[in-house]
């Protein structure tokens, strides 16, 4: 199995910018496909990026197309989510998850492995 861990989250202004990461342990790391998903007050999960093996392969909900930006390293075992021109309805908890199928899905169901979540704020 993995154990994964966010960090970086945070407050921000809107219009600004964050970084939160993934840190990983555990099985080999590039065995993984990856995703981040987040979960506002009152909302069911939603996905929000997702990252093939290799690093080359990415995908993204539309809400946050051309805004955010998905990446790991394999010899670091980490994974990061770049939040760029962020609006207060990015407001949530943000989790990084590993999964062992061929895509990464959109589903949380199609994730095997969840971090414990990390919260970015965005203020109007």
């Amino acid at each position: 199995q993995v154990q994964l861990v966010e960090s970086g989250g945070g407050l921000v202004q809107a219009g600004g910018s964050l970084r939160v990461s993934c840190a990983a342990s555990g099985r080999t790391f590039s065995r993984y496909v990856m995703g981040w998903f987040r979960q506002a007050p009152g909302k069911a999960r939603e996905f929000v990026a997702g990252i093939n093996r290799s690093g080359l392969g990415t995908y993204y909900a539309d809400s946050v197309k051309g805004r955010f930006t998905i990446s790991r390293d394999n010899a670091k075992y980490t994974m990061d989510l770049q939040m760029n021109s962020l609006k207060p309805e990015d407001t949530a908890v943000y989790y990084c998850a590993s999964s062992s199928g061929a895509v990464p899905g959109a589903g949380a169901n199609d994730y095997d492995y969840w971090g414990q979540g990390t919260q970015v704020t965005v203020s109007s």
